[in-house]
């Protein structure tokens, strides 16, 4: 299953509320937002990090809202590491089967730890991400998306 069908399934096993939506090709939470009718704020961006330090080495899946910026030493630090830097498009590829821009808000690989800053719970009733494709978008309840991810809630915003 490519990572779109996974999230799909997730997303109807659930019984969440969401519509999917498709559009021009694009990874651009600005340009994206606009062809959605959201918010940039409403868009979960997807960073997958590379954490080192402290004798951690592990691959996190850091979740934002769209108009901010990841600390990547709150990143490191979530998972007890001392480090962060951004995966490369070959590691992104293996843990998520996306390339970047298309990276939806849930993992699907077991190295790969979800970590969900909490602002993003807090200012929308609904958020938006694409959906494992740079060419289909979904808008899904905020409060699904907390009941269904199950990640760990952490500060990582700058």
């Amino acid at each position: 299953m490519t990572t779109h069908e996974k999230l799909i399934a997730l997303l109807e096993q659930h019984n969440a509320h969401y519509s999917l939506m498709e559009h021009e090709a694009t990874g651009k939470c600005e340009a994206v937002a606009a062809i959605r009718g959201t918010d940039v704020g409403q868009g979960a961006k997807a960073l997958v990090c590379h954490v080192k330090g402290n004798g951690v080495k592990q691959h996190v899946l850091a979740i934002l809202p769209a108009d901010r910026q990841a600390d990547l030493g709150k990143v490191a630090a979530a998972v007890g590491g001392r480090r962060a830097s951004l995966a490369s498009p070959a590691e992104v590829d293996s843990l998520t089967g996306c390339v970047f821009g298309a990276i939806p808000p849930f993992s699907f690989h077991s190295d790969l730890k979800l970590v969900v800053d909490p602002l993003l719970f807090e200012r929308y009733e609904e958020i938006a991400f694409n959906a494992g494709r740079l060419d289909k978008s979904v808008v899904l309840k905020t409060t699904d998306y907390r009941r269904i991810c199950q990640a760990e809630v952490v500060n990582i915003i700058q």
